[in-house]
């Protein structure tokens, strides 16, 4: 089993960017991790649906085609800690490589979307790019401990 985390752009705060270095290394000791950051569009002169359909082609063509594709959406299910680390282990026991899909600022296009197994919900509201990829780590990182019963070391 393989993780990937497929995002849109880097981090450019750097506290922002370390916290998520910090989670992804953590996050790596437990699943093998492979984070891939594609480029952001610009969106000067553009419609919202023209970035999200211009990332989509970047985010789809970095994505393996054996990943099981889940998009990170506000609209998506919710899992509380141990359920999500429960479900990504059953995918481990699968051996079912996962792909998590972080969008830009307007979100994913429909390309994505339309391939996702499964849409995940990071928190009832919309998040910035940047700040989801680090709830996303973290709960990667949280998910090994529970599955290994070790503390959570903050």
């Amino acid at each position: 089993m393989r993780v990937s985390l497929v995002v849109i752009g880097r981090p450019r705060d750097a506290g922002l960017a370390e916290a998520i270095r910090e989670y992804e290394v953590r996050a790596a000791r437990y699943w093998p991790l492979e984070v891939i950051e594609v480029k952001e569009e610009s969106g000067r002169g553009l419609t919202p649906a023209l970035v999200r359909a211009r990332e989509a082609e970047r985010l789809t063509d970095r994505i393996a085609p054996d990943a099981l594709l889940v998009a990170c959406d506000p609209g998506g299910v919710a899992m509380d800690s141990s359920q999500f680390a429960s479900w990504l282990q059953d995918q481990r026991e699968q051996a079912r490589s996962v792909a998590f899909v972080i969008g830009g600022a307007h979100g994913l296009g429909e390309p994505v979307l339309g391939r996702s197994a499964r849409r995940l919900s990071l928190a009832p509201w919309t998040l910035p790019h940047e700040v989801a990829r680090l709830v996303l780590s973290e709960q990667l990182y949280r998910a090994g401990t529970i599955m290994r019963g070790e503390p959570y070391h903050k």
